[in-house]
């Protein structure tokens, strides 16, 4: 049985990789597009019914200018990319307490009014639409999935392996791996599609035409407002000390991309 666990195992990793656009990462995709199109579908119209959705508004025309922008952009970028089959949305959610922004397999993204202090100005706003638009683009949530599944089985095949130990200490040692494997594995897998979301959601915004450099002053205001925030080793997010510094690495490349689409337009 074990044996078998492990066959499997590698027969589902070999046969599921992918690679990321943009960045061109190997990744694990258990789940087809359209399966992934399919559950964000039905996330999206789930959540949204208990929202209220701004529809009027300069706020509302922001968003959805933005949204337009940053998906065309997706397409012209990233053409190997899901980006033209994507059924594009972009909403204003009415919660001020909330700073928060999301994107849904398939372009199904959110902005919530709490956030709009923080960025407070249309390039600003573009870099978060563009991250989140990039975790979609990325098929992170297709990839946390995968692993997670993977994860569970080497979990079960851990725990069949143990089967003649003392109950007590089996499960001493399991709950030790479940740890470990969320600090040692998990959280800096979640960091790492954070980072990769913030290369390619940056680049999207300046080939829209939105300036890269915004970038910087929104992860200082954003650092402001998490402050008391677990150390970065326990969280799913990179510090905002830490993205600062990518991002400035990645300026070159994305000032380049913001003047071609300024001498396009």
């Amino acid at each position: 049985m074990r044996a078998l666990l492990i066959s499997l195992l590698l027969a589902v990793v070999v046969g599921a990789c992918s690679t990321v656009p943009g960045t061109g990462r190997s990744q694990l995709l258990l789940l087809s597009s359209g399966q992934e199109m399919k559950l964000g579908a039905q996330a999206y119209t789930e959540m949204l019914v208990h929202e209220r959705v701004i529809t009027s508004g300069n706020d509302a025309a922001m968003v959805q200018r933005i949204g337009e922008r940053i998906a065309q952009s997706a397409i012209e970028l990233l053409p190997e990319s899901d980006a033209k089959r994507f059924r594009w949305e972009f909403k204003l959610i009415d919660d001020p307490q909330m700073i928060n922004a999301w994107a849904l397999p398939g372009g199904k993204t959110a902005v919530y009014t709490g956030l709009l202090p923080i960025t407070g100005d249309e390039d600003s706003l573009a870099i978060v639409m563009g991250h989140e638009v990039a975790h979609a683009i990325a098929r992170h949530g297709n990839e946390r999935m995968s692993h997670g599944m993977v994860l569970q089985l080497g979990m079960l095949g851990a725990d069949m392996g143990m089967r003649d130990m003392d109950p007590d200490d089996r499960a001493m040692i399991m709950a030790g791996l479940g740890v470990g494997a969320n600090i040692g594995v998990m959280l800096p897998f979640s960091r790492s599609h954070e980072s990769e979301a913030d290369e390619i959601g940056l680049m999207l915004a300046a080939n829209a035409g939105y300036h890269p450099e915004a970038s910087i002053g929104l992860w200082q205001r954003m650092g402001a407002a998490s402050s008391g925030s677990p150390p970065e080793w326990l969280s799913t997010h990179p510090s905002s000390e830490t993205r600062i510094r990518r991002l400035q690495a990645l300026m070159p490349e994305a000032n380049k991309l913001y003047r071609r689409a300024l001498n396009r337009r």
